[in-house]
């Protein structure tokens, strides 16, 4: 196999701890399939499901290259795409992106906007798409509604903020540290609760008037859970859409009944399960970014090589923001 045929990526040969990450060189992809688009790889997003993958939460066919998103420019496409050509700057999501080169199904790709480069493209994606997704279709977040926001200074938890206030709500983030307070509210949040020192559950019901938050949203997991449920007012919802800190654990669904609550368990594949979903979320997402309406805040670029530091980084929750690898 000649050097042309090879490419760095960090892949996985088993699952684990950030250990298990390993950078090589491994074959490159190329087209096989009409729908084909083969990228070259300029930014590369770093997401928590990322960690799931790596650790074997969610389990994938081994071996693999991790990463769900990324930016770059077109090599090459099969001959059924149409709308994507060689040379063409876009963002993709859904396909193994921790690699110099990605083969991606021209269904997830997206031309980027003028004004969007590629680390804010590969940064705004899949965060962009699932905090979006979040606030209009898992809840309609709604003028004047208490939105509850956990780990609001990470990537997801910063672009809920953003875009609760700009659908008008009153939002709430809890953070661990008085730096991420101070990154929540230049984010617009109209209140910052420090749970590593304040009582989530009982500061909620104080600036809530004893009645609690329309929404919660929790990418966390198993520590939060049960503060989700306590901070959720009489018909609220509780949206948990990830597992920071552990899978939620089993419970009784009749406990719903004490307040005649909502709860939902999201995925992001299935609000884009059409061509025509992604596109439209993604369109608006990136029309945002473009016209400056959603900051998108880069907490670091590293390089390929060091995918291994980033996913320390992220789940020691050293990090605020989004994280990027470049090849």
């Amino acid at each position: 196999m000649s050097a042309t045929d090879l490419m760095k990526a960090a892949h996985i040969t088993r699952t684990g701890g950030p250990e298990v990450l390993e950078y090589s060189e491994i074959p490159r992809p190329g087209i096989t399939g009409t729908e084909d688009v083969l990228v070259k790889n300029l930014a590369i997003g770093v997401n928590y499901i990322d960690t799931y993958h790596r650790s074997g939460l969610y389990k994938l066919a081994l071996p693999t290259v991790i990463g769900r998103e990324g930016a770059g420019i077109v090599e090459s496409v099969g001959e059924g795409v149409k709308d994507i050509c060689p040379g063409d700057h876009v963002v993709y999501f859904g396909a193994p992106s921790y690699a110099e080169y990605t083969t991606a199904n021209a269904k997830y790709v997206a031309k980027l906007p003028e004004g969007v480069d590629f680390k804010s493209g590969a940064a705004s994606l899949l965060q962009g798409l699932t905090a979006w997704t979040l606030v209009s279709q898992s809840y309609s977040v709604q003028q004047k509604d208490w939105v509850l926001i956990h780990a609001a200074a990470g990537g997801v938890g910063l672009l809920l903020t953003q875009l609760s206030k700009r659908l008008g709500a009153n939002v709430i983030g809890t953070v661990s540290t008085p730096e991420k307070a101070k990154i929540v509210k230049t984010a617009g949040a109209d209140h910052v609760i420090n749970y590593s020192h304040e009582n989530v559950t009982e500061e909620v019901q104080r600036l809530t008037n004893n009645l609690g938050a329309h929404v919660v949203y929790d990418g966390v997991g198993a520590s939060t859970w049960e503060t989700s449920l306590a901070c959720a007012r009489r018909l609220g919802s509780v949206i948990s859409f990830g597992n920071a800190s552990g899978t939620v654990p089993p419970f009784t669904i009749s406990r719903l009944a004490e307040k005649n609550l909502k709860l939902m368990r999201p995925s992001l594949f299935n609000y884009l399960t059409t061509k025509e979903e992604f596109q439209k979320y993604t369109a608006e997402i990136l029309e945002m970014v473009a016209k400056g309406n959603l900051k998108i805040k880069i907490w670091k670029v590293y390089k390929l090589s060091e995918a291994k530091q980033a996913h320390i980084d992220l789940e020691e929750r050293k990090t605020s923001g989004k994280l990027l690898l470049e090849p």
